[in-house]
């Protein structure tokens, strides 16, 4: 049988002193004497009493709780952001509280009504791949709770957030292929009405643009930019009368998917085709050969975005202008972009 908590009522009861006694001795009231306090913490340390310090913060107007909702904790990516946002947040004295929306909207709004019930100081979320609108967050902003986004927006949303310069990172990716004598690249990209893929999926533009190269959009393919849309995506580039000779991919995932598929097929990366991936995932210097990605600076985007809600949370006195942070990307140039790779 599982053993009841005591409460600060218990400890008052046995002590036969007041519950307003109990709870100033606990707090190291000066009003309660040096006696009475030890009485008091020797009996909560018998009973293995734990304050709760939520209830606490919420009488005193404050939980201490920063809500932070990310698309799923797969992989290298969200981990590392999280990482980052708990480093930042555990200094300035918040607890975090993370939620999960697996990629579905549906369960983003759960989620949203989760944490304003938990009354959390804030709120930072990474859209799920299936929102397409802002309506489940007005909400939160009309009870003034700090909300900031990261990596994953909506385009047209004057809105506070934290993002890579993903535009950059597809250029970079992109001229770095053209510069190993590719000329026929092709593109993994993912659903466009987030702000990630349709940029990276611009930066690959303007690089063809500027080389004079064609765009071509039979080597435009759209997914949810998982592993089996890479194999899928590379069975189709393969089917065409004149493959590419490299692939960019907005994700590494769907990098290291078409690598696979190259493999089955006796294909040699990057000497008969060249990949780029993107996010720098853990795998990608795993793989063989080791795949060139775009880091994302996972943590540096975390602790930024706490930066940002603690700003929104001092600024009381007039309306906070929604600010955006733009972060660089670091192209990371491995084997299976170099033609100069044994």
């Amino acid at each position: 049988m599982a053993r009841t908590k005591a409460s600060i009522t218990d400890l008052a009861a046995q002590l036969g002193i007041s519950v307003s006694t109990v709870s100033r001795a606990l707090s190291d009231h000066p009003s309660i004497s040096d006696a009475t306090k030890k009485r008091v913490w020797k009996l909560a340390q018998e009973l293995h009493y734990q304050p709760n310090h939520m209830a606490a913060g919420l009488r005193k107007g404050r939980s201490n709780l920063l809500g932070v909702m990310v698309p799923h904790i797969d992989g290298h990516f969200f981990t590392l952001v999280v990482k980052g946002i708990e480093t930042v947040a555990s200094k300035a004295g918040f607890n975090v509280l993370i939620c999960q929306s697996n990629e579905d909207v549906v369960h983003e709004r759960k989620n949203i009504e989760t944490l304003l019930s938990a009354q959390v100081e804030g709120i930072l979320v990474s859209l799920s791949r299936t929102t397409r609108d802002f309506r489940h967050f007005e909400k939160v902003r009309k009870q003034e709770i700090p909300l900031v986004f990261f990596d994953r927006i909506l385009d047209g949303q004057d809105v506070s957030a934290v993002v890579l310069d993903d535009r950059a990172g597809g250029y970079q990716s992109t001229k770095h292929l053209i510069a190993q004598g590719c000329r026929r690249i092709a593109h993994f990209g993912g659903p466009q009405h987030l702000n990630i893929y349709k940029d990276r999926q611009q930066g690959y533009l303007d690089a063809l643009r500027e080389s004079g190269l064609p765009i071509e959009s039979e080597l435009i393919l759209h997914s949810n930019m998982a592993l089996d849309d890479g194999v899928a995506g590379m069975q189709q580039l393969l089917q065409l009368p004149n493959p590419p000779d490299a692939v960019f991919s907005a994700s590494d995932f769907s990098a290291v998917g078409a690598l696979q598929e190259l493999k089955r097929r006796g294909l040699r990366v990057p000497q008969h085709m060249a990949l780029a991936g993107f996010s720098n995932e853990t795998f990608t210097s795993l793989t063989e050969p080791m795949l060139t990605s775009v880091d994302q600076r996972c943590e540096q985007m975390g602790q930024s975005a706490v930066r940002l809600f603690l700003e929104m949370r001092e600024h009381t006195s007039t309306p906070f202008s929604p600010r955006r942070i733009l972060l660089q990307p670091e192209l990371l140039i491995r084997d299976s972009s170099l033609h100069t790779a044994s």
